[in-house]
């Protein structure tokens, strides 16, 4: 089954790849995502109202700027429109932790 693709506007072929996932025991709530996504199909929860098993979470950036704020958060990214996404992927290549896994979709009949 062929992919869905696209043109340029310089006119090179392009096969956009969808959000599919998002791993919330990974993600640090940065908001990088959120900040980058054009589409609206990420929203930041509270991750106390989520099952996370906080052992996966990774504090690598507790204090790293080194300013005397914790930066340390509660929240988390979910996705919100899954369906609104564009494939463009601005959010993985902002993502710190590598959360988002994305995927062609195929074209429908």
């Amino acid at each position: 089954m062929s992919s869905i693709t696209g043109l340029t506007r310089g006119g090179a072929e392009w096969t956009p790849a969808f959000v599919t996932d998002l791993d919330q025991g990974t993600c640090i709530g940065c908001g990088r995502c959120f900040k980058v996504c054009p589409r609206d199909v990420f929203d930041l929860v509270d991750r106390e109202d989520l099952d996370l098993d906080d052992a996966d979470y990774d504090d690598d950036y507790a204090d790293e700027d080194d300013d005397g704020f914790s930066d340390d958060t509660s929240m988390v990214m979910s996705l919100k429109n899954l369906l609104d996404c564009i494939g463009c992927q601005a959010c993985s290549r902002v993502c710190p932790k590598n959360c988002l896994s994305h995927e062609p979709a195929a074209v429908a009949a």
